[in-house]
């Protein structure tokens, strides 16, 4: 039995995200953003139920500024007091997991989404994923770009403006572009 293309895509291989299943379902993840980013903080209820609709999980306490955006939301998994601020972008093609109190600052960036580097390949339309992984515990500073197949370890900061390329261990101040591991914090 051939495999969905949506299968493909969780499974961090070639898909296309033209297939009809993929566009209907980033459709009612628009929607759903849509009524969430006009939404105002006096409707913490109305938000609440949006955001249980879109993510895959959300725990008690999350808080997102609009405005919010993603491509499917069903693939993400938060944790109980995640704080984003305003303006933050996740790219799910595939799971991206944010444990419990984290905190991501304005303009973050997540992207589980890539593409084929050989530009023939490229060319054809065919995307990939890889997941994401965000520990417990885990500061992003503003304008951070989160890159596709990345783990950040938990009780990790990372500074303002960084590109995270690769993994961040545990416990760690990592900072730059690419991000590099500055300092051990324990």
């Amino acid at each position: 039995m051939a495999r969905t293309e949506k299968e493909k895509m969780l499974a961090g291989e070639l898909y296309l995200a033209t297939d009809p299943q993929l566009t209907a379902e980033r459709a009612r993840a628009r929607k759903l953003l849509h009524a969430y980013n006009q939404s105002t903080q006096d409707e913490p209820t109305l938000r609440e139920n949006l955001l249980s609709q879109l993510l895959g999980a959300v725990g008690a306490g999350t808080w997102i500024e609009p405005p919010f955006f993603c491509d499917y939301g069903e693939h993400i998994r938060m944790g109980a007091r995640v704080f984003m601020n305003f303006q933050c972008v996740i790219l799910d093609c595939n799971p991206v997991t944010i444990g419990d109190d984290v905190s991501v600052g304005p303009n973050v960036q997540i992207y589980a989404a890539t593409h084929p580097l050989d530009p023939d390949e490229r060319i054809k339309g065919p995307e990939l994923g890889r997941p994401v992984t965000i520990g417990s515990k885990v500061w992003i500073g503003g304008g951070s770009i989160i890159c596709p197949g990345v783990t950040i370890g938990e009780g990790s900061t990372i500074g303002a403006g960084s590109v995270v390329v690769r993994d961040i261990p545990p416990y760690s101040f990592a900072a730059g572009n690419p991000c590099r591991v500055i300092r051990n914090l324990r």
